[in-house]
């Protein structure tokens, strides 16, 4: 699923798509990303479940017309000019997890809060880190999503995929080769239709103390992206080098290199988080976030010789 490959006319008619499904023509990514930028689309599917998600997909690998999946959209920054491909999201407001023992089997169209949230509904611990993390339990899952040490891979008991040949597989973890914010999902071409997940019993009262707890820490450092466009940690932490000695936040080299009082167009750092960039009013592009975010990375670079790596996608072209 190549995002820039070229698709064709995109006035073609698409296949039949099946049932349960909603293509819009000529959408804006901007409507379908928590930075909110982006231009057109050749369509936009939506498939809220994992049988419209499959059917939808077969269909369009058979006509051979190139998609890029998305989900919640937390993890993008899609070009000004947009993407000559069908955009497939999957996502859904109304998840339906399974519960067998201590055991959560998730849909990937599910937000990942809301998987966190449901674990502490049934009194089960594992997925606190999770809260209030945007983007999907798919999206997640193929980027090994995490926080506080932990990430979702570690409670991974199977993951059930659409292979690139259209069948569904239940599979090991072990085969996509998860590590720190990785997995070889997209490299197989693999997508996630539901993850099993494996928990521990917990003290239902601590259980919604400590998820307060957590989500109120993120709602003082971090921007809420339904207020205030964003894609949350454009970086990923420093790996371990002889340069670091140990992963370290990436925040705080940003932070050294004066990366908080930053500002290119309409896109600045946010100034209680030197890792995250916000999209400021309706005039902010995405070539402004690439400038920006290029400027930081540069920073680092030059005072303390080490590259970082982007945590969010860039989709489309760039200057």
């Amino acid at each position: 699923m190549n995002p820039n490959a070229h698709a064709g006319d995109a006035a073609a008619p698409l296949p039949a798509l099946g049932d349960g499904v909603r293509t819009v023509r000529g959408a804006r990514m901007a409507e379908v990303t928590t930075f909110r930028l982006g231009g057109p689309c050749r369509a936009l599917v939506d498939c809220p479940d994992a049988a419209s998600l499959t059917r939808a997909v077969d269909a369009l690998r058979s006509a051979r017309i190139p998609i890029l999946l998305v989900g919640g959209g937390s993890n993008l920054l899609v070009s000004d000019e947009g993407v000559d491909t069908v955009v497939v999201r999957h996502v859904t407001d109304a998840p339906a997890f399974r519960r067998d023992g201590e055991e959560i089997v998730a849909p990937a169209a599910a937000a990942l809060d809301t998987l966190a949230d449901y674990a502490v509904s049934e009194g089960l611990d594992g997925l606190l880190f999770a809260s209030g993390i945007p983007g999907t339990v798919g999206g997640a899952v193929a980027g090994n999503a995490g926080a506080f040490g932990e990430d979702v891979a570690g409670r991974m008991v199977s993951v059930t995929v659409l292979d690139v040949d259209g069948r569904v597989r239940e599979e090991d973890p072990s085969r996509f080769r998860f590590a720190y914010r990785h997995s070889e999902i997209p490299e197989q071409r693999a997508i996630v239709l539901e993850t099993r997940f494996r928990l521990a019993r917990g003290d239902p009262a601590a259980l919604h103390a400590e998820r307060d707890r957590i989500l109120e820490m993120r709602a003082s450092k971090h921007p809420d992206w339904r207020r205030r466009p964003t894609a949350g940690s454009f970086f990923r932490n420093i790996e371990p080098t002889s340069a670091a000695g140990r992963r370290q936040a990436a925040g705080w080299f940003l932070e050294q290199a004066g990366a908080l009082h930053m500002r290119e167009g309409g896109a600045s750092v946010f100034d209680r988080h030197a890792n995250i960039v916000v999209a400021d009013g309706p005039d902010c592009t995405a070539a402004d976030v690439d400038r920006l975010t290029r400027r930081m990375a540069e920073a680092v670079r030059a005072m303390f010789d080490l590259s970082l790596v982007p945590e969010v996608r860039r989709i489309g072209r760039f200057a």
